[in-house]
């Protein structure tokens, strides 16, 4: 019986399962994770649009997203817009990128207005830097743009009579900011007075564009030099009553001089030779300006900020005359110390330590009343002593 009921046992099989991983938990982590990439990608690009672009293009984006309001002024082809866009751009003014503006013009009454071609500013200005008719530029410059157009437009027309002439003259002499018909001035005088002022501000027009195309020649140089393009930053150009300005600025880390001595650094004097390259196609004359911080030099050391700036004015002279500027163009080289400080409230910011270069203007801008305009040269340097480090 124990035989049998040995034989007849079943083997007992114990099966042990090893713990494993949980169950699927589905991929909500994963949508998660791909909105924070996208949010920080979001947020980085934002940082880099802020770095490359100056306050009038920001300005210029957030009002292509703004309600626009209508001007009810007249404008120069009569219509509600006078021909212009609803949104008018200003100078187009970064340190990364190509330099360039859209100048709004109006004629006089009666005539078509018509927009120049890449016309500052600034900065800032823009310039300044600015915008809309560009820095430096009187409103006047701007219209006569329009006005000019047709040089007989300060002609009498065969249908046109007397008294309607010298209404349409006096119109274009208040448009171009310049005195009426005077007491005992002929009619045809006056007209001819009225013309020669259109004149000479389209030609002002036409030499501001000139300074425009220079300044996009200088950026899109620096860009194409791949060991110049950090020092874009370093670079300012805006258009002044004086004419086109463009300085060099020290920043935070990096300047263009070594400290108290009036010899460039190699990559500084390979940056003035690309604006002498671009300036070269341009006959107008040139001022050069050095300028420091109030740091003072040692006490003994026989040197001052006098000394230091007109250096450094003196080694852009040369820098640009190895680029190809013809010596007889140099207008003036004149060391300013820390006078003309670009940071007023921080005389000691670095970028107070610049070099500025004017083209200067050959044509007379608008003689509108109380302003003045042309080639203005820099004033002289008085005494006076520190030293920029």
């Amino acid at each position: 019986m124990s035989g049998n009921s040995g034989g007849n046992e079943r083997p007992i099989i114990i099966k042990k399962k090893k713990g494993g991983h949980g169950g699927h938990h589905g991929g909500a982590w994963k949508v998660a994770y791909a909105d924070f990439v996208t949010a920080m990608m979001a947020f980085f690009l934002l940082l880099w649009l802020l770095n490359v672009t100056t306050s009038d293009q920001r300005k210029g984006i957030a009002d292509y997203f703004s309600p626009v309001s209508v001007s009810r002024e007249q404008s120069g082809s009569g219509g509600m817009l006078g021909g212009k866009t609803i949104t008018v751009p200003g100078a187009q003014i970064s340190p990364s990128s190509p330099m360039s503006a859209d100048v709004p013009v109006s004629g006089p009454p009666g005539y078509s207005s018509q927009q120049t071609e890449d016309a500052d500013d600034p900065t800032e200005s823009a310039t300044g830097p600015g915008q809309g008719t560009g820095p430096g530029r009187s409103g006047t410059e701007a219209a006569a743009n329009g006005a000019a157009a047709d040089a007989d437009v300060a002609d009498q027309k065969p249908s046109e009579t007397r008294a309607e002439f010298q209404k349409r003259m006096e119109e274009l002499a208040r448009q171009l900011g310049i005195p009426g018909q005077k007491p005992g001035e002929k009619l045809s005088d006056f007209g001819e007075r009225v013309k020669e002022a259109m004149e000479s501000l389209q030609g002002a027009a036409k030499e501001a564009r000139q300074f425009q195309q220079a300044a996009t020649e200088i950026r899109q140089a620096i860009q194409s030099v791949p060991e110049l393009e950090p020092l874009a930053q370093n670079l300012m150009i805006d258009q002044t009553p004086e004419g086109l300005r463009i300085q060099i600025v020290d920043q935070d880390r990096v300047s263009m001089f070594p400290g108290g001595s009036g010899q460039m650094y190699p990559q500084t004097r390979q940056l003035v030779q690309q604006v002498a390259k671009a300036l070269s196609k341009l006959p107008n004359r040139l001022s050069i300006s050095g300028h420091t911080d109030s740091t003072p030099f040692p006490a003994g050391s026989g040197r001052d900020n006098w000394d230091l700036s007109t250096e450094r004015a003196n080694a852009t002279r040369r820098a640009l005359l190895s680029g190809g500027i013809d010596p007889t163009r140099i207008q003036d080289v004149v060391g300013k110390a820390d006078r003309d400080p670009l940071v007023a409230d921080q005389p000691n910011s670095p970028r107070n330590r610049r070099i500025t270069m004017v083209l200067l203007r050959e044509t007379q801008a608008a003689p509108a009343a109380g302003g003045q305009s042309g080639n203005a040269a820099a004033p002289n340097a008085a005494a006076g002593a520190t030293k920029a480090r």
